[in-house]
């Protein structure tokens, strides 16, 4: 079992990250941390080339990602919330799922064949708004083969409670590697 994780969060010892480590202390298998702040990945520039070629222009590290997200069989799409929605630089990353959108919806491709479970973990203090987030993060998982999704993951109040000390997010991560060893 493959995973991929792309996590969002700028800092290294952050909630978001201490969710992750949770995670792979536990995952099945081999998996692969995407961190959006640390990469050498840059957003999509709409220059158009993928309309009518397969894979992108530009040749960053989002070259190896494309290959695992192929590869995997389950990914992971992790960030704190910045005004409710997904952090800017995972925004970036994302962005260059634009590959896949232009595979089906001009080039009648399909460019993803494996289909993958997804999951995706929110941290945050704030207004506790997390739809706009989740419906960022599942658009994403589709663009990637995810239409297995399991419910969001949310620990809020972090600025009160480090979210390894959310007794439901601890059991909402062990729900989630039951269910990328399951599917269900």
């Amino acid at each position: 079992m493959k995973t991929l994780i792309l996590n969002g969060s700028p800092r290294k010892n952050g909630d978001t990250v201490s969710l992750i480590e949770k995670i792979t202390e536990k995952i099945a298998g081999e998996y692969k941390i995407v961190n959006a702040y640390r990469c050498n990945i840059s957003p999509c520039l709409d220059c158009r080339y993928c309309r009518e070629n397969n894979g992108c222009v530009l040749n960053d590290e989002m070259q190896e990602i494309y290959k695992y997200i192929q590869e995997c069989d389950n990914i992971l799409i992790a960030s704190p919330l910045y005004f409710s929605e997904l952090t800017g630089k995972l925004l970036d990353v994302g962005s260059r799922l634009q590959t896949y959108f232009c595979a089906r919806f001009f080039r009648n491709e399909e460019p993803i064949i494996k289909p993958k479970n997804g999951a995706v973990i929110l941290v945050g203090g704030g207004d506790g708004r997390i739809d706009t987030a989740y419906s960022t993060a599942c658009t994403l998982l589709h663009h990637m083969n995810c239409y297995n999704i399991h419910k969001v993951l949310y620990s809020h109040n972090t600025n009160e409670r480090p979210a390894v000390d959310d007794e439901n997010a601890i059991l909402g991560l062990n729900s989630i590697i039951n269910f990328f060893i399951c599917g269900e």
